[in-house]
Parts: structure tokens; sequence; C-alpha cells
């Protein structure tokens, strides 16, 4: 039987080697080395991730880059050096990798990556792009998803769900958002939503030993997922809680930090909505409904199968 992607990353965690000099390993946006070096990497492939034929090959190669710019902004980090890795199909079409590369170098400039290697390969399969991103942390160091306390503000930038509807190709990285919240107090726990707020805000309730309060009525809903529910049978707010690939920061932040941000606002005009709270573990994750009742929180979302 198949696994999914999260039993196979705890079991893979459980019996892999470790080191004294690997600060934090499997199981947050980055790793984190002895000095401080984050370290990041993921993997999109087209027809999983994104449709070649649909995108074109700059926009997939962009995205390759903003994903694990995501991880590093997850960490409270800033992104200094990505490596990238390319399997392109054997018989594609003339300057794909040109215009990849291109798609992907123009946002590292954005941010200031210098692109210091790789490897390039082809094969019978589709395009696949792996990339590593280091970087280093901010003032207060690296940013865990594993230190949530009770009593937290749980809040989430911009606007989630419906991502497939082009959003997830052309997410701006949250990383100037991140670097205001750290700015604006303490941070106690922070993640990227990659695979759906529900599932996410599980991992970060595991990694952090407590319980979640999530309020329904007032998950930022974007449009995107309102038009896909008028076709999909599902309600927006299903597809908020479960689609993935939004590529927005979940935050555990106590009172004073919420209030702060709050006054000063995020770079861009970022909405920062607050969406529940931070419980003791032994509430567990709780979806507050509209009527004020409470259900337990469906962990639904994006999960690789890992065979």
């Amino acid at each position: 039987m198949a696994a999914s992607e999260r039993e196979f990353v705890r079991a893979l965690a459980a019996r892999m080697p470790r080191s004294a000099a690997v600060r934090v390993g499997i199981g947050d946006d980055a790793a984190v080395l002895g000095d401080g070096l984050l370290v990041a990497c993921d993997m999109v492939m087209d027809g999983t991730h994104f449709r070649l034929e649909e995108c074109g090959p700059a926009r997939a190669g962009r995205k390759a880059l903003a994903v694990n710019l995501s991880d590093i902004a997850a960490m409270g980090g800033r992104p200094e050096a990505a490596f990238v890795a390319l399997a392109l199909p054997a018989g594609g079409p003339a300057g794909m990798a040109d215009a990849l590369m291109d798609g992907l170098a123009a946002l590292a400039a954005r941010h200031g990556v210098a692109v210091a290697g790789g490897d390039t390969n082809s094969w019978e399969g589709p395009l696949a792009v792996a990339v590593t991103v280091t970087g280093r942390p901010g003032p207060r160091g690296p940013l865990l998803r594993s230190g949530a306390r009770g009593g937290d503000v749980l809040a989430v930038t911009g606007a989630l769900g419906g991502s497939r509807a082009g959003r997830h190709l052309d997410f701006e990285p949250r990383l100037a958002e991140a670097e205001a919240l750290a700015a604006a107090g303490e941070v106690h726990a922070l993640l990227d939503i990659s695979d759906g707020l529900a599932l996410d805000l599980a991992r970060m309730a595991e990694a952090s030993g407590v319980g979640a309060r999530l309020e329904a009525a007032r998950v930022p809903v974007s449009a995107e997922a309102r038009g896909a529910a008028r076709s999909s049978g599902r309600t927006p707010l299903d597809h908020a809680l479960g689609d993935g690939e939004d590529f927005e920061l979940l935050a555990a932040l106590p009172l004073a930090t919420w209030e702060a941000v709050r006054r000063t606002g995020l770079p861009g005009g970022t909405p920062l909505t607050r969406v529940g709270e931070v419980t003791p573990l032994a509430q567990g994750l709780v979806l507050v409904r509209p009527d004020g009742g409470g259900e337990p929180l469906e962990v639904r979302g994006w999960q690789h199968r890992v065979p």
C-alpha cells in the first residue's frame, strides 16, 4: 500500500543518520546547519506541479525557484544562492532549457539570489526541475514550525484556495512579509502553506505539541476558490482549506506581535488575517463554524503518494 508523503517523511526522519552539524533536519521548511546556514530543496514536475503545454518553460522555471524561496521565507530567512538540476525530456522543443532558466533567473535577480551551480540531464520522461536554495536567518534566528504556544494568534497572509487557476505559477514568495513579521516582534512558529491550510496547520500543531481553533468565518477565501466552487460541488471554504499550493505564510504570534503588525501593516499591503488561536494539545484541532459551534478539523490537503 502506498504511504502518504507525511507518513513517509516521518518514517524517513526516524531512521536517517544524524549529525551534530545539522541543527534542524527533516521535518521543517528548510534544514539549519551548524553555522546557521538554511538549506531548502524542492522538485517540480510536468504533469504534477504544472502543465508545460499550458504554462510554458519560463513560468515553470520561475515556479521551481519560487517554491524554494517560499521555504526560506517560512524560516524567516534571506536567500543567497540556488543550485538547479534539470531533467529535460529527450526530443523536447529547441530552446526549452534556455527559456526555463530565463524565467528562473529573472526571479533570482529580483531577490539577489546567485545561481551557483547544478546539473543537466535528459531522459524519456517529462520535464523535472529540482532546485536547492541556501540562505541565512534573520536577526531573530530561524523561525521553526515547532514553537507555537497556547494563546498564540494564528494568522495567514493573502487569500487561500483555487491556486490552480494560475496563482500556483505566479505567486510571490513572502520573503519581505516574513521579515516584517519578525521585525514587529516575536514569531513563535512559521511555515508556508504549500499543501493546504488544514494540513499545514496540523503539521504546525504536531511539531509544536499543541492544538488549535480555526474560525471558518475568518479564513480569507480567494476569488479563485469561489470560482472553483461554482463547478466543483465543493464549498469555497473547502477549497481554501485543502487545495494547497497557496504559498502563503501561516504564523503563530503572541498577541503583542499581532497588534504591532495590525498597526504597521505588511509590505506591499499584503493582508494578514487572524484565523484562530493556538490551544492546549488536549483540545485537538477544532474548526469553529460561523454559527459558533465546533467540530473536529478534517486534516485534508495535497499529499503525494509514496510507493
